[in-house]
């Protein structure tokens, strides 16, 4: 990879010289796109190899523009994205019109690739959470780091960090009554209790609390979170949390607080307030937020819709929901989407299923920083369970639930903030 990288920057130097900017190259995202998922990666590619290319928010499904290189052009058709080689007077056609006060377009420029960190314990594979599939799958590079580093001040390297679906509660996913049994359910106790210990943690609840807390201070600083599933709602059930202890006695030795409900605090949270836990180890859920019993789990059926923000005006929305199509195939999860009257009125919607009332797809900004949550496990396996198999995106290139996800990775290239340390 580092001898081709070293080689793409050769071509790009002697190609630049030649070539000046008699042309361009368009990467379509709309339905005439053969790979939206590998066009993310081919725009990851070019920045971290220092080329600036711009992305046309709204303009046939959210396209990306780049400088018209041979060695991009080789690129592309390695990894089979369609393109379009654009003279300047096209180019200046297209940005009229974008530029036009009466179309809801916009042109942002992305300069520099953010650093990416995933949350993720040892022994995960990529197949396990939908994220690191997807940057496998698009060739985005990323690092995978945990509980050490992230208290030891690790974040600070990065601009990006997705949290695994984790369960920031201490409470193991609440897969206490269907796999306690399971062999790779005691070793996942076994292993999290040594970790707490290592840490100087009595309890796996407060390693977790503590490392919540550390990712909140990040966002603070001007570091970009992202999560999905299980990742979202319990990251805030900690937080708000940190006073009492919800965790019962198989999880954390010794019983509940009996009035954790009231000594929660929604002022510590991110995303949502006002819930009611759900305090039964015996039931898969964690609180009132989860709108997954809203759900008759009819596939068909099952869509959530993206919003429509001004590309002139709320940049960072339209950014986070650029896709080729507005009406998105659901998909279920231990969290799938979030109950409404739980979500605090400084939150930014971005997607919704209607007919339910439940919003899939949020984002809000804190500190510095911002964090998007995204509902539901897997975009293209309706109802993921565990032991299940991998999904192939070999089989969806072009899905639109996981051009949300890359949507995330791109943004904070366009909106660079010194962070604080």
């Amino acid at each position: 990879m580092l001898l081709r990288v070293k080689l793409f920057l050769v071509i790009f130097l002697v190609c630049f010289s030649f070539n000046g900017k008699t042309s361009q190259i368009l990467i379509p995202m709309d339905e005439t796109q053969t790979n939206h998922l590998k066009s993310y990666g081919i725009a990851y590619f070019l920045l971290e190899n220092g080329i600036s290319i711009e992305w046309l928010l709204n303009y046939r499904g959210g396209s990306f523009l780049t400088p018209h290189l041979m060695s991009i052009e080789e690129e592309l058709m390695l990894r089979g994205i369609k393109y379009i080689v654009l003279t300047d007077g096209q180019v200046n056609r297209i940005k009229n019109e974008i530029a036009s006060p009466e179309v809801n377009m916009e042109v942002v420029r992305l300069d520099k690739a953010p650093k990416i960190a995933v949350y993720t314990p040892e022994g995960k594979q990529p197949w396990d959470d939908a994220v690191t599939l997807v940057l496998e799958y698009a060739e985005i590079p990323y690092d995978k780091i945990y509980d050490s580093i992230i208290l030891n001040k690790g974040l600070a390297e990065y601009d990006w960090l997705h949290l695994h679906h984790e369960d920031f509660t201490g409470q193991y996913g609440k897969f206490y009554a269907a796999f306690r049994s399971y062999p790779w359910y005691k070793r996942q106790v076994y292993e999290m209790e040594q970790l707490a210990k290592s840490l100087g943690f009595q309890k796996v609840s407060k390693l977790k609390l503590a490392v919540a807390q550390e990712i909140k201070n990040y966002v603070i600083g001007g570091g970009f979170l992202f999560t999905m599933c299980s990742g979202t709602d319990s990251f805030d059930i900690a937080l708000s949390a940190y006073n009492t202890d919800i965790c019962d006695v198989m999880y954390d030795h010794d019983p509940i607080d009996p009035n954790c409900q009231e000594k929660l605090d929604f002022n510590a949270t991110l995303a949502f307030e006002n819930f009611q836990l759900v305090l039964d180890p015996l039931v898969y859920e964690y609180s009132s937020i989860d709108g997954t019993k809203k759900h008759r789990r009819n596939e068909k059926t099952d869509k959530f819709t993206l919003f429509e923000f001004s590309a002139k005006w709320d940049i960072i929305p339209t950014m986070l929901t650029q896709c080729h199509t507005d009406v998105i195939n659901g998909f279920m999860g231990q969290t799938t989407d979030f109950n409404k009257e739980y979500i605090k009125s400084n939150v930014l919607i971005l997607g919704e299923s209607k007919s339910i009332g439940t919003a899939r797809y949020i984002h809000g900004t804190l500190g510095m920083g911002t964090w998007t949550f995204y509902g539901g496990h897997d975009p293209e396996d309706y109802e993921h369970r565990v032991g299940d198999p991998p999904t192939d995106l070999n089989l969806h290139p072009n899905s639109p639930g996981y051009r949300l996800i890359l949507n995330n990775i791109l943004f904070p290239a366009a909106k660079k903030k010194k962070r604080k340390t």
